[in-house]
């Protein structure tokens, strides 16, 4: 296999520190990190590959006069169902107005009020009014926007769109660099980037499962690279579905974002039944994951699910939710009169690479942040607009972690001509591929079983057999950890639903930390135990 070496333009033919991803994690990161000199990789064009374009709710922080940092997390610990990690939502939390800030200072126009202030609206199991949003449903888009524009103004950050990360380097007990392939991940060369420092910033695991909301570069592949290098892989299988991803045969799924059922919309079935109000109290605002499973009861069983925004939105849909509006008439619906139909899909992983505060992995000489990581913020189920906070709050200790361990390059300044940018066109999934996330959805979705999670691992371990690509490796790494993870968790928590396990047990009230090794020695145990 061909091997280029790329050019580095730092000191000591190394480059300083190299970030894989250009999402929000990725380009905050590296904005944090200026003005030392930053290399990102980039799948696809910045802020086009990226989940954090396509998030509507907004970014939660306690800045209200009535909330408080102890209120936030509070919320936080009680939608991450016993196993959030405290002192880690109460750094995210209480560092939260400051990145908000930084945000306005990259030129991030969050909505305010005729006196100039902040508006703030309130979501699902939050206690207070404290998201900041643009433009009601397009504060991903204008966040990712506003960094891409400063990240383009900034000397010290070189980006190549369309190299495709495929390996960490490790060396010993350090990670000493990645190994890329440009073009989309098409080309037959593979390039080599030394570092001295590397970020991860790839992004979720969306485009595992049949139905979900993320772009397709969010299949997973940073997840299991870190794992393949050794690092520790905390709670995979607490994956989030969102409750409702318009249903109009678009892959990915189009969102109805969370905010509707905020300012009033209700779920209804076929027959216009709000069948919310059948499984809990607070109906459509119940948790995400309870959401979701009512949402697929009523699909599954051939009612339908519909969100229902005459009422409560109305002829004010196009102003107030115009990317949900969009949508919905590009697929012949018009929201304003007629109910959205919805389905849940895979829209969020809580787990990921281990980190800790300051954002270190496992490994030496490798940080992650963003919904690559498990931070513990999450627990077993992730609070709404949470994950855009953690994104920004821990890119900005990691950015101070890095500064205070590594010496001060001697050249800061890539030059004007910094980056190269393929056009890039949607890969098609492969066969593999389409075979996996249908797996995945059948066996790890929504409802999950002691039969079908060992029918995955036993399928999944077949596909990997059948492998020779490095980065359909990586995927179907990941894909055997969230469902390795799932079939040893035998209880029912958080975004994990077992139907054979379906009550919350005190003696799992623990986080999942798994390594590679320990997954494969459970696809060795299923394997003995088929032939026998």
């Amino acid at each position: 296999m061909p091997m280029e070496s790329f050019r580095p333009q730092s000191w000591n033919g190394i480059d300083d520190i190299v970030i894989v991803g250009g999402g929000l994690a990725g380009l905050f990161c590296a904005l944090k990190l200026a003005p030392r000199p930053v290399t990102i990789l980039a799948a696809a064009p910045i802020g086009q590959g990226a989940s954090s374009a396509w998030a509507q709710g907004g970014i939660a922080a306690a800045m209200s006069p009535g909330d408080t940092f102890d209120k936030h997390v509070a919320d936080t610990l009680e939608a991450g169902a016993g196993i959030v990690d405290e002192k880690m939502a109460r750094f995210m939390v209480s560092e939260g107005p400051a990145r908000i800030h930084d945000l306005l200072e990259y030129g991030v126009p969050f909505d305010r009020d005729l006196e100039g202030q902040l508006l703030l609206s309130r979501e699902a199991a939050h206690s207070e009014r404290r998201i900041v949003r643009v433009k009601g449903d397009m504060a991903g888009k204008a966040i990712m926007e506003a960094l891409i524009a400063a990240v383009r103004n900034t000397p010290s950050i070189r980006v190549l769109e369309g190299y495709v990360v495929e390996e960490l380097v490790r060396e010993g007990r350090f990670i000493s660099g990645v190994v890329a392939r440009p073009d989309a991940g098409q080309s037959k060369n593979r390039v080599h980037f030394p570092a001295r420092a590397v970020v991860l910033c790839s992004g979720g695991v969306g485009h595992l499962f049949a139905v979900t909301t993320n772009p397709w570069e969010a299949c997973g592949q940073g997840v299991g690279m870190a794992a393949r290098a050794g690092a520790i892989i905390a709670d995979p299988e607490f994956v989030q579905f969102h409750p409702t991803a318009i249903n109009i045969g678009r892959d990915p799924a189009p969102l109805a974002t969370e905010a509707l059922r905020g300012d009033g919309a209700h779920l209804v079935n076929a027959a216009g039944h709000r069948f919310m109000l059948d499984i809990h109290e607070d109906g459509e605002l119940a948790p995400r994951d309870i959401v979701s499973r009512g949402v697929f009861a009523e699909v599954q069983a051939g009612r339908g699910a519909f969100l229902d925004c005459t009422k409560a939105v109305g002829a004010h849909f196009p102003d107030m939710f115009p990317t949900v509006y969009a949508s919905c008439i590009a697929a012949g619906i018009a929201p304003a009169s007629q109910p959205i139909p919805v389905v849940p899909a895979v829209h969020y992983h809580m787990g990921g690479v281990l980190t800790d505060a300051e954002g270190r992995t496992s490994i030496d000489g490798l940080w992650a942040a963003g919904e690559v990581t498990s931070t513990g913020v999450h627990g077993a189920n992730r609070l709404a607009s949470n994950s855009l906070l953690e994104a920004v709050v821990f890119a900005a200790r990691i950015a101070e972690n890095i500064k205070g361990m590594l010496p001060e390059p001697k050249i800061n300044d890539w030059g004007k001509n910094a980056g190269e940018s393929d056009d890039l066109v949607t890969i098609e999934d492969s066969p593999a591929l389409k075979r996996l996330r249908r797996i995945m959805s059948d066996h790890v979705g929504v409802i999950r079983s002691r039969d079908g999670l060992k029918t995955a691992i036993r399928e999944i371990a077949a596909l990997e057999r059948e492998n020779s690509r490095m980065r359909f490796h990586n995927i179907v790494t990941t894909a055997k950890l969230i469902a390795t993870g799932a079939y040893l968790r035998e209880e029912s928590r958080g975004g994990h639903f077992r139907s054979d396990f379906s009550e919350q047990k005190a003696g799992w009230k623990h986080r999942t930390f798994l390594t590679l090794a320990d997954a494969e020695k459970v696809v060795a145990d299923l394997a003995e135990t088929a032939a026998a």
